[in-house]
């Protein structure tokens, strides 16, 4: 008979790696707290056209990576990609549009990619990600860097460096892509069969290749920074005012798109500088991991495309199981939970059931215990009190719990004490103490 298995790419996470999650998740939790942004949970599934409208559908996360399938109903739904298109989707179907602007919305959650697992990437990946709703000033783009950089130096993760571009507006983007296109069409023989695609579809998608043969092609291709017109020269020339003036560590990568159809202006990706410098900022991108941590910028034309009024708004999203990977390698443990430093041992039914109401006069004195109930032979309780290395053992046996009292032992020495079980929480309180 077959055994199941969990499907590729999708794990099973255990008490050891979920420490590390639930880390990640307060130190988020604290600093939206503090910036104001409110808690969002959006469903697992969503229709399939809000990410082919949203996303893009010439974008490899529509055309190649979502989970999508048709109910019995005959509703087409995906399991979420990413979380952007469906923040604006509540954005809009809750009428947030009347709210103090900008709305500020977090989330922390599992995302679905049909793609090659490996290292850092999987079908099933977990992701946090901050949003502001209604803001089109510089500062928000700013602040939204600066809360991602928080978190990650916040878990002990150092050397980032944010590579950072405009990629413009409506305005401004359609001549250059006139001018990117001139030249990838007289370099086409040297692209990659996506690249010859995205070349007909979505030209800008190019730079965003990993290809080595198409990196060496876009590295001299037009850059968009000449092609900005005034408005948003200057919205980007006030963002890295504000990022030098909080001195954030960027490089500006006059090649960085993204890889999704609805950023305008500003985007970032977050890495692991493989070279840090004293230098906070840099004009030519920098060596660094193959992965990025982080991925974001503005998006002011996407909550109109999916139906609300126009709105300008900015976000990024970070992969927990890449930071998770990043503190494992730094051996910087998340730090133990409440430690047991006492044992319950207990011997027979009516000392059963003394220890089991001992037990939760513990818990509310908030002193951690570790116990077998399962287990009858005092020797076997030790035994297990001894390859847990707790220093004391609480003994309650036939006799004891008759004449109302409990034995305290030092593992250490084999000591032995006994006192009436109404004090057992105060003595013990004392002796964890010292």
């Amino acid at each position: 008979m077959s055994k199941f298995q969990s499907p590729t790419g999708m794990g099973d996470l255990f008490e050891e790696d979920l420490k590390y999650f639930q880390k990640i998740e307060r130190v988020c939790q604290e600093m939206a707290d503090f910036y104001g942004f409110q808690r969002i949970e959006t469903p697992i599934l969503e229709e399939t056209g809000l990410f082919v409208k949203g996303t893009g559908v010439t974008t490899d996360v529509v055309q190649k990576q979502m989970f999508s399938f048709r109910t019995r109903g005959g509703d087409q739904l995906t399991l979420r990609p990413e979380g952007t298109p469906a923040i604006v989707r509540a954005y809009i179907q809750h009428g947030m549009q009347s709210l103090p602007k900008p709305v500020k919305l977090w989330y922390f959650g599992p995302f679905f990619r049909y793609e090659r697992p490996q290292a850092g990437r999987y079908r099933q990946f977990y992701s946090f990600g901050f949003e502001s709703l209604g803001g089109g000033a510089p500062v928000i783009d700013a602040q939204i860097i600066q809360i991602f950089y928080n978190i990650l130096k916040t878990l002990g993760i150092r050397n980032l460096i944010v590579e950072i571009n405009s990629i413009g507006d409506s305005q401004c983007r359609p001549y250059f892509k006139k001018s990117l296109v001139s030249y990838l069409r007289s370099h086409r023989a040297s692209l990659c069969s996506d690249c010859k695609r995205r070349l007909r579809e979505n030209p800008l998608r190019i730079l965003d290749c990993k290809q080595e043969k198409c990196q060496r092609v876009v590295r001299g291709a037009p850059q968009i920074l000449d092609h900005l017109c005034k408005d948003c020269h200057d919205h980007f020339k006030n963002v890295l005012e504000f990022l030098e003036e909080l001195e954030l560590p960027y490089s500006l990568n006059p090649y960085l798109v993204r890889g999704l159809d609805y950023y305008t202006r500003t985007v970032f990706e977050f890495f692991k500088d493989s070279n840090p410098s004293t230098t906070p900022a840099s004009p030519v991108p920098k060596q660094h991991s193959k992965d990025a941590l982080v991925g974001g910028g503005r998006y002011d034309g996407l909550i109109k495309l999916l139906g609300g009024k126009e709105t300008p708004a900015c976000g990024g999203a970070c992969g927990v199981e890449r930071v998770v990977n990043l503190i494992k390698s730094k051996q910087k443990g998340i730090g133990k939970g409440l430690e047991a430093k006492i044992f319950l041992a207990q011997v027979g039914q009516l000392p059963k059931r003394k220890a089991l109401k001992l037990f939760e006069e513990f818990r509310r004195a908030r002193i951690k215990l570790a116990a077998s109930f399962d287990k009858d032979s005092l020797s076997t309780q030790l035994k297990i009190a001894d390859k847990l290395k707790i220093p004391y053992t609480l003994i309650l046996g036939q006799k004891e719990a008759l004449r109302e009292e409990i034995i305290i032992r030092e593992m250490a020495s084999g000591k032995q004490k006994i006192v009436p079980i109404k004090r057992i929480v105060r003595e013990m309180k004392k002796k964890i103490k010292k």
